[in-house]
Parts: C-alpha cells; structure tokens; sequence
C-alpha cells in the first residue's frame, strides 16, 4: 500500500469519527470493511510509516508532552501522530517542536495533546479489523508473517534499531529549551 491510499484510509476514519465513535473505533470500522489482503497492506504501511517516527527528538516532544515516556508509551505517541493525518505526520517528521501549534496543545488545557497524543488503539486496528472479519483473533500475526515473506519483507517494516537521530538527556531542561523550546516553554512550567 502506497502512502496515498494508506492516508486516505486515514482520512476516511477521522471523517467518520465522532464523540461516541472515537478516531480509533472508526479506524477498526473502515479496515474491517476492507479485503483481507488489503487489511495485511495497510499493516506493513502502518509499521513503515510509524517505524519513520522512531527517532529521538520526536521521543523527546513525547517525554515533554507526557511527562516522561517509556518505551511502549513512545509506541502509542507515534500512533496518535499517525491518527493526527498525514499533515501532522509530515509537520512532526519535519521537526517535532511543531506539536507546539497543535490545537491540543494550544488550548484552554495544553494536557490535552497527552490524551490526543498518546493513542495506543492504534497500533492494534489493523489486528482488530482483520479478527472482524475472520473471526479468528489468533490468525492476524501469522497471515501478516505470511503476507511479508510473500512481499519479500524480512522484518517489520520500519522497524528501527536504534532509535535514530542524536541521544540526548531529556531531563535536562536546558537541552529540552534549545532542542524543543516551543514544547518546553508549554511543558516545562513550575
């Protein structure tokens, strides 16, 4: 799956949600409705795409932003980049101080780009829409194992080791001001 029609799926679930079908119920909604083929598609791009965002300084927007993040927490941040649509995917690649305008983030409570943030549903829509349609829970991992080995890829897509970009400590304040200074001047108040 391309990135075109991996963002229109994307943008066809953030249409469909609403306060009582929230983004991610929405996103299991529109996969689920898909062949499964194109379920197993929308996981490898899923991995790339979210494999992309396994770098330091999007980890340390995450560390500010939540208040510490750990390694599954930084797993759901990239989510919720992800469930945010390709504007705010590519906005966030390009330099992760931007989440600094985010309305979220901006608003009345800036905790409320933790909640938006931080979405660990979906990570796991494409394994939920692929049990909706098969009835089987348990057959997602092997047909996804199956469907990267047909396609030639020998490991996750996108899977990054180590995370990329320069390490640095994010309980420095004065590194998290020169490198983030928009999200520390909203996160890293007394």
């Amino acid at each position: 799956m391309d990135n075109d029609e991996f963002w229109q799926l994307i943008d066809s679930a953030r249409a469909a949600a609403t306060p009582e079908v929230p983004f991610e119920h929405a996103l299991v909604d529109v996969l689920a409705a898909l062949p499964e083929s194109d379920i197993l598609r929308y996981e490898v791009a899923f991995d790339r795409l979210h494999g992309a965002l396994y770098r330091w300084d999007i980890w340390a927007a995450a560390y500010l932003i939540g208040g510490g993040c750990s390694d599954d927490g930084f797993m759901d941040f990239r989510a919720g980049v992800i469930s945010e649509g390709r504007a705010w995917y590519e906005r966030v690649l390009a330099g992760p101080d931007v989440i600094a305008e985010h309305p979220a983030a901006v608003g009345e409570n800036r905790f409320d780009a933790e909640e938006v943030f931080f979405n660990e549903a979906v990570n796991y829509a494409a394994s939920q829409a692929f049990a909706r349609r098969t009835g089987a829970w348990e057959e997602f991992h092997p047909a996804y194992e199956r469907h990267r080995a047909e396609q030639g890829i020998a490991r996750a897509p996108g899977a990054v080791e180590p995370c990329s970009g320069e390490l640095f400590d994010f309980d420095d304040d004065a590194e998290m001001h020169r490198r983030l200074p928009r999200l520390a001047a909203l996160y890293l108040v007394d």
